[in-house]
């Protein structure tokens, strides 16, 4: 599961994920508890908050502001920063109908495993209304936070996309303004493979390449629970082909997560990833910027299509404290709320509205903004046995790139793990 917390805190999470200790507020502002005290929140307009987010540095102000325009004194409990404990802890309070806690921050990994449990309590009717819901990403918010019957079950605290970014060098040297389609895609690729310097770099260790198979699944109109969709098929060849017939991607790649891959991108070794967040670790190696490395918009292959991920606020369904807690998400998921997270934690707006707001300022707004507006925006394809799966599409896609099994023979044995997971 550390692995998978890698795929989920990039960018933007980098900061988030530090949060592994109590710190106390003030008289006035919600305090620390322990972990293990099982008496809950005790007034009216009181809760207890299961958060990511303690030791951000920025915490205590987001924290003081939260409570003020809630009007709830808002306890807290520090998430464990390990991944593996943090979902065991999560799993724990609510399968065993543990009170203590009312509000908790879970990521989409948890969000797939806990929607259909019956532990979350249902925001569609109190918090999550049609003027709110309208200005979310309804792929996102279809394929994370929604139950099998219907239910929305979660506030999204921010969106951060896994998103094209280009060196601008090396688009200048190629001749070309933009990459707006597939063969403009192809062209940058192949005209940047030179001197051992290639046109695309992936992540693609085997806990890692799962979200690049699902990006191209996406670009190419297939569907990533459907190995016989012939669109689906496509896009995994395209992926064979860059390394293995057109070799604009090196094959040695199945060895490397984000850590390398960016460092390569970084190094000038790669034209183009896939990455997600704000450009932090490019900003940190003074490589960020527009005529440097940069986000742009995704191509249009079949349509243009990307993910987000989110940490989200669910409400436990054994809370006692139901009122408060549903005025505390009511504040989470207004402009208020989200300005907050974004001038505090960097959490850019999963509002549409609240991120046309002029608070909301720097670089990367211009291209969120196009992006929000001209692309399908969808949650990642998961399954309850997340890791499992992934694990196990990451070796298929690897033995189907060393050419171990071939194309079709990949697509059965995908699907029959589709069918084994679900």
């Amino acid at each position: 599961m550390k692995k998978w917390s890698s795929i989920f805190m990039a960018g933007s999470l980098s900061l988030a994920m530090l949060a592994a200790g109590c710190s106390g507020g003030g008289t006035n502002a919600g305090s620390a508890v322990n972990p293990t005290d099982t008496a809950g929140s005790g007034g009216k307009d009181e809760i207890t908050l299961y958060t990511i987010q303690s030791t951000n540095p920025n915490f205590q102000a987001w924290l003081d502001e939260a409570q003020e325009k809630s009007g709830v004194k808002i306890n807290w409990v520090a998430a464990p920063t390990d991944s593996d404990t943090r979902q065991q802890k999560v799993s724990t309070i609510l399968s065993s109908g543990d009170s203590s806690v009312d509000i908790l921050e879970v990521n989409d990994e948890m969000a797939t495993s806990f929607k259909n449990s019956g532990w979350l309590e249902p925001l569609q009717d109190t918090v999550l209304t049609g003027d709110i819901m309208e200005q979310l990403p309804q792929g996102y918010m279809k394929d994370m936070l929604t139950s099998a019957k219907g239910d929305v079950l979660g506030v999204p605290s921010y969106t951060g996309y896994l998103a094209l970014w280009v060196d601008q060098k090396k688009l200048d040297a190629a001749g070309m303004t933009s990459i707006e389609n597939k063969e403009d895609f192809m062209n940058f690729l192949k005209a940047t493979t030179k001197d051992g310097q290639y046109g695309y770099g992936g992540s693609w260790e085997k806990t890692y390449v799962f979200n690049e198979i699902a990006t191209f699944v996406n670009l190419f109109g297939g569907d990533y629970y459907d190995w016989t969709n012939e669109n689906s098929r496509e896009a995994v060849k395209f992926m064979y082909d860059m390394a293995n017939t057109w070799k604009v991607t090196p094959v040695d790649q199945i060895a490397d997560k984000y850590e390398q891959m960016n460092q390569k991108f970084i190094d000038g070794k790669y034209a183009s990833v896939f990455m997600w967040g704000t450009g932090t670790d490019y900003k940190q190696a003074n490589r960020y910027g527009p005529d440097q490395i940069h986000m742009i918009n995704m191509p249009e292959f079949a349509n243009r299509s990307i993910f987000t991920d989110s940490w989200s606020y669910v409400l436990n369904s054994a809370s006692k404290n139901k009122e408060a807690a549903i005025k505390f998400l009511k504040y989470a998921a207004s402009e208020d709320g989200e300005l907050n997270g974004w001038k505090n934690f960097d959490r850019y707006p999963a509002r549409a509205d609240v991120a046309a707001n002029e608070a909301v300022t720097g670089d990367i707004k211009e291209i969120y903004t196009e992006i929000q507006a001209t692309n399908e925006v969808r949650g990642r394809p998961m399954l309850p046995q997340t890791m499992e799966f992934i694990s196990e599409m990451g070796t298929l896609f690897q033995n189907y790139i060393q050419d171990k099994i071939t194309l079709d023979e990949f697509c059965t044995k995908a699907q029959e793990a589709v069918e084994r997971y679900r």
